[in-house]
């Protein structure tokens, strides 16, 4: 009789044991980085930009659809929404945006940090699109910005597969998917005008807007993205960028958009921007505009599925290093935020 009671203690402790929180630091991030694949990024885009989300106009049928889609994935991964309950949706009112625009809603999902729960890292993407125009036809987005949504969902599922696992991160993650970054920013400023957690405890942004495509003059360049913003207030922001894709991918990280003096600007046209004009650390992860770009022709079979599978391996990889290191990431080339 004590044989069997012991033995039903062991498997009760072993039990537990396997749902308890683990070190970290013995981890294998590759198994985790690697269930981001190209099949799954490809099955979820080709039902996000299709022509059913009727190209995902903000305040529209289609930009509710794609909320709800989002929500519904959230959902199956068993990530819950920071607001509570069942709500994930943070309300954009029209009265927000320039013109004859609907209500519209952030989606937002969190991963509560296992020590250090009250510093955020912010994993960003716009998910509506420019919809349709008045012939009918549909603007599906399937790289702006339906690559950088669909690599978010495949990003919480490999931190929700390691938390699984007993390895959580320690800082506290919440996947933002933004709305109105086409009419101006508007859903990521609404998210830093009315955060749902402090912007003093937000440690970094990365953002994610086009990473699907191979961008104009890229054509020879193998396996690359842009990057900006990394060193613009964070040094060691950017080392860690560096060491991460050194250490795990060795993507070519091109800063050809990261120069002050390039007349595109993109570092003030992405929804980072609204959270590094309050000195939060960002990355904007980036592969350059194509011939599709904000046309109809921009649709999911011209995705590039192996470069968008390393290219969210890599967002993924550095959230990773930036959610567990020691110490939260230090600006040491604040801006003057009094100018916003």
């Amino acid at each position: 009789m004590k044989r069997i009671i012991l033995s039903i203690l062991t498997i009760g402790l072993v039990s537990c044991g396997a749902h308890q929180p683990k070190n970290v630091e013995n981890a294998d991030v590759m198994e985790y980085a690697n269930s981001i694949t190209a099949q799954e990024l490809s099955d979820h885009l080709y039902t996000f930009a299709s022509d059913e989300f009727e190209g995902r106009e903000t305040g529209e049928p289609g930009q509710k659809m794609a909320a709800e889609y989002l929500k519904t994935e959230y959902k199956k991964l068993n990530i819950p929404s920071p607001l509570g309950g069942d709500n994930y949706y943070q309300p954009v009112p029209g009265s927000a945006f320039r013109g004859d625009v609907k209500d519209s809603e952030n989606v937002l999902a969190f991963l509560e940090g296992s020590e250090k729960p009250e510093e955020i890292l912010v994993i960003s993407s716009h998910y509506d699109h420019v919809g349709i125009d008045d012939e009918g036809n549909i603007y599906n987005g399937a790289d702006d910005d339906g690559s950088g949504t669909v690599a978010i969902l495949e990003i919480a599922e490999a931190f929700m597969k390691a938390k699984t696992a007993g390895f959580g991160p320690k800082r506290s993650i919440l996947f933002l998917n933004v709305t109105g970054e086409e009419k101006g920013l508007v859903g990521s400023k609404w998210y830093t005008d009315n955060p749902t957690f402090p912007l003093a405890q937000t440690v970094a942004n990365l953002n994610i807007d086009m990473i699907g495509r191979i961008g104009e003059g890229m054509e020879s360049s193998g396996d690359y993205v842009y990057l900006i913003g990394s060193d613009k207030l964070s040094t060691e922001l950017h080392d860690l960028s560096e060491e991460v894709n050194s250490k795990y991918l060795n993507l070519k990280l091109d800063y050809t958009f990261n120069d002050e003096n390039d007349p595109n600007r993109f570092y003030y046209r992405s929804d980072h921007y609204n959270f590094a004009k309050n000195n939060i650390p960002v990355i904007f992860y980036f592969n350059g505009v194509h011939a599709d770009y904000h046309k109809m022709t921009d649709t999911p079979d011209k995705i590039e599925y192996e470069m968008l599978e390393k290219r969210a391996k890599l967002v993924f990889l550095t959230a990773w290093e930036i959610a567990n290191r020691d110490e939260r990431l230090f600006v040491d080339k604040p801006v003057d935020t009094t100018a916003n």
